[in-house]
């Protein structure tokens, strides 16, 4: 085998108050192909300032050769991404799953699901956007002794989801750069219990739980302020009664509903109270994860 394609679904992460520990993959994909060569590097499909060897899928691609202690080669790398680059949707967390994958194909799957995480995981520095990427569906994450743990969760056949992206980015530097060092005992609890809260409202389908569970206070109060027009669009998307919240470090915003007609209702009233463009994305989940989707 010379050459595979992996695609790897966006995944949105938090999902309000679980930060940096929940992750949900969503039906929007990046799909990389990995060409072996006697030698070199050469990268298309994605602008030229990302066609050098710091690239991510390039970069976590030599990671899980090392760790198999194989030869590095020279590869040809295609990318094709659906997923908007800097919007929350976990753009770099595809390209870091798709190289560990592609490089682990083209050498026999030496490596387990868990292995690939491991490598990737030391790479990203969370695993809230890796797991749902790796294992498809609602996840939670956390580190322990260094090395991420990920489970699967159950959820609702009925949810839907809509992700408003505008037409400006937040690169997560900076989204992260706005966060204390420290929160106080009361926020922290007031996340544990709403999470643990929106697993359950999420597997159980009940849009009233998860309206009131999907609310925190270790993340959003501080990103909302680099996002124009936030406030509004939380307080038009909930007159709809749907959920809502920030799509990993945003700027996308997500609601997540089990009305068909939502998208409807907001597009009447969105452009009136919004200085940007915002694009309306209705997804669903994603219930498989990375896999190979062409090979030779």
């Amino acid at each position: 085998m010379k050459r595979v394609t992996i695609r790897v679904p966006a995944t949105t992460a938090n999902l309000g108050p679980g930060f940096d520990a929940f992750g949900c993959a969503l039906s929007l994909y990046t799909d990389v192909t990995f060409e072996e060569t006697e030698a070199g590097l050469e990268i298309t499909g994605c602008p030229e300032e990302f066609t050098g060897p710091d690239n991510l899928a390039y970069t976590s691609y030599c990671a899980a050769l090392a760790t198999m202690s194989e030869e590095l080669r020279g590869v040809k790398i295609h990318i094709d991404a659906h997923i908007p680059v800097c919007r929350g949707l976990g753009s770099s967390a595809a390209l870091l799953v798709a190289g560990a994958m592609g490089a682990n194909v083209l050498r026999g799957n030496k490596l387990s699901t868990q292995g690939l995480l491991n490598i990737t995981n030391a790479m990203e520095g969370h695993p809230d956007n890796l797991a749902p990427a790796f294992l498809g569906g609602l996840t939670a994450s956390m580190v322990d002794s260094g090395l991420p743990v990920c489970v699967s969760f159950p959820l609702h056949p009925d949810w839907e989801f809509l992700a408003l992206i505008p037409d400006f980015n937040l690169p997560t530097t900076k989204a992260r750069a706005v966060l204390p060092e420290q929160v106080s005992r009361a926020d922290a609890i007031y996340n544990i219990s709403h999470g643990a809260l929106v697993l359950k409202a999420l597997e159980l389908g009940d849009e009233k739980l998860l309206r009131n569970a999907m609310q925190d206070k270790l993340h959003q109060n501080y990103r909302k302020k680099l996002i124009p027009d936030y406030e509004a669009i939380e307080s038009l998307v909930r007159t709809t009664g749907a959920a809502f919240c920030l799509s990993g470090a945003g700027p996308t915003l997500l609601c997540i509903t089990q009305d068909p007609k939502l998208e409807e209702k907001l597009a009447k009233k969105l452009d009136s109270i919004t200085t940007a463009n915002w694009q309306m994305l209705p997804l669903h989940v994603e219930f498989e994860g990375a896999h190979v989707i062409f090979a030779e």
